[in-house]
């Protein structure tokens, strides 16, 4: 059987392994959707020349996957096999509501259909399945439990994934020790010891995270057990439409300011609260920037949100920071000094909001996962509690960016250092802007 395209030795070793169950765990950047693509199409080949149906369904991380799957894993196979197909793009109502499906049919009507994955999803098709980045599907395991009385009737399924900590149904079905499975494994250097045009060293530099390498290329499955934020709860809140400032609705904000200049990052979040739940409306990030550039980034979240309260990192050189900002914007400014109880308490309040849903963040900013995943609680050699992060090229700085923004939006139950110095005679605000007023909440919260 010879593929319609050229394929490294390691994608042709996946493509022609045709067992019922195929898991496969890749690195980054080396073709597994594309490759599996070419398996689906192939298969309808086969079976449109033998007169039978062989549908698939295609379950992504969410619907820009999904789409993504039928545009450059589906269709280009499909015109390099010369087949004619149809194009179609509907909403499939399922039990839990509407999602949209993308579907191309080949000859001989089988259909291979796109869907973000779900459990609704998961139960509602009897056909070949491929879960795409099944590490990062949200709810994995009950996914799972709702697919697999479906599959279990004859049909194949096709898993493929980077890994994603150890809190995953990927993890427990690419570990477990058992011959139902064909299991494939390539990291970055098998793809590119058999071809991949890849610059190891160059692609290195270019992430500057050793966590993040050694997951996403090395394909090691980090420690999740002192991880504050496990990859299944980060994965648990992340949504396509979260992080894009063109979505703003105009409903209270509250931003987290974490500051740093020579090492670390300067980070300003910005949360958005749409009902109960804190949206991340921007995140900006500047390192090395001066004071100045810093200030002008911050007072430009300040003019195009409506921000109820911002809570700032006071620590050291944010002495100053806080002090020109209360200075601009009155009682909406409260600086945070960065102790041990202070940070054990902006972490819980952080923590708490990821597990019980109350926040969405931007999906798929492995940047942003890896700063997440990072922070660790560890005890002291009194035995309180501290909270380090792997030092690369910054300190978690936007997950306290993150946490400090969650707590202004929280009851202040803090005992800040920091208070205002008086005058307010700086810059274009009313008197109304100046006051504690000015807040939506007052001074009070909102949990």
């Amino acid at each position: 059987m010879k593929p319609a395209v050229p394929l490294y030795p390691y994608q042709r070793k996946w493509f022609l392994d045709r067992p019922r169950f195929k898991i496969g765990m890749f690195s980054r950047q080396t073709g597994k959707t594309f490759t599996t693509g070419l398996e689906i199409v192939d298969d309808g080949y086969v079976a449109a020349a033998q007169g039978r149906r062989s549908p698939w369904v295609i379950l992504s991380r969410g619907e820009r996957q999904a789409r993504e799957a039928i545009n450059e894993a589906i269709k280009p196979h499909a015109k390099a096999y010369g087949l004619v197909f149809e194009e179609n793009e509907f909403d499939w109502k399922g039990e839990s509501g509407t999602h949209k499906a993308m579907e191309v049919i080949l000859p001989h009507g089988n259909s291979i259909l796109a869907l973000p994955a779900n459990p609704d999803t998961a139960r509602g098709f009897s056909r070949n399945v491929f879960l795409d980045e099944f590490a990062i599907h949200k709810d994995s395991k009950e996914i799972w439990g709702a697919l697999f009385p479906v599959i279990s009737k004859g049909w194949k399924i096709r898993v493929t994934s980077t890994p994603k900590g150890k809190g995953n149904k990927f993890y427990e079905l690419m570990t477990a020790n058992d011959d139902t499975w064909s299991r494939h494994v390539v990291d970055i250097y098998k793809a590119v010891a058999d071809g991949l045009p890849r610059n190891i060293d160059e692609l290195r530099a270019g992430l500057a995270d050793d966590d993040l390498w050694a997951q996403e290329f090395e394909l090691q499955w980090l420690d999740e057990a002192s991880a504050w934020l496990s990859y299944d709860l980060i994965n648990s809140v992340e949504d396509e439409h979260a992080g894009d400032p063109s979505l703003y609705q105009g409903n209270p904000c509250f931003v987290g300011r974490d500051i740093g200049r020579r090492r670390d990052l300067h980070v300003i979040w910005v949360w958005e609260l749409i009902g109960d739940v804190l949206w991340c409306r921007e995140i900006i990030e500047q390192k090395r920037a001066t004071f100045l550039e810093m200030d002008m980034a911050f007072d430009e979240v300040m003019r195009k949100y409506r921000v109820g309260r911002a809570c700032i990192d006071q620590t050291g050189m944010g002495e100053k920071v806080v002090e020109d900002a209360q200075r601009r914007y009155g009682s909406r400014i409260e600086g945070v000094l960065f102790t041990g109880p202070n940070k054990l308490v902006m972490a819980t309040d952080g923590k708490e909001a990821f597990e019980d849903r109350k926040v969405r963040i931007p999906e798929g900013n492995l940047p942003l996962r890896s700063d997440l995943h990072k922070l660790r609680k560890v005890a002291s050699a009194t035995g309180a509690p501290r909270f380090i992060a792997d030092r690369d090229d910054d300190h978690a700085d936007r997950t306290w960016a993150a946490f400090l923004g969650i707590h202004a939006a929280a009851t202040p139950e803090m005992e800040y250092a920091y208070q205002s110095i008086g005058s307010l005679d700086d810059g274009d605000f009313s008197e109304r802007d100046r006051s504690e007023d000015a807040s939506p909440f007052g001074r009070g919260g909102l949990w």
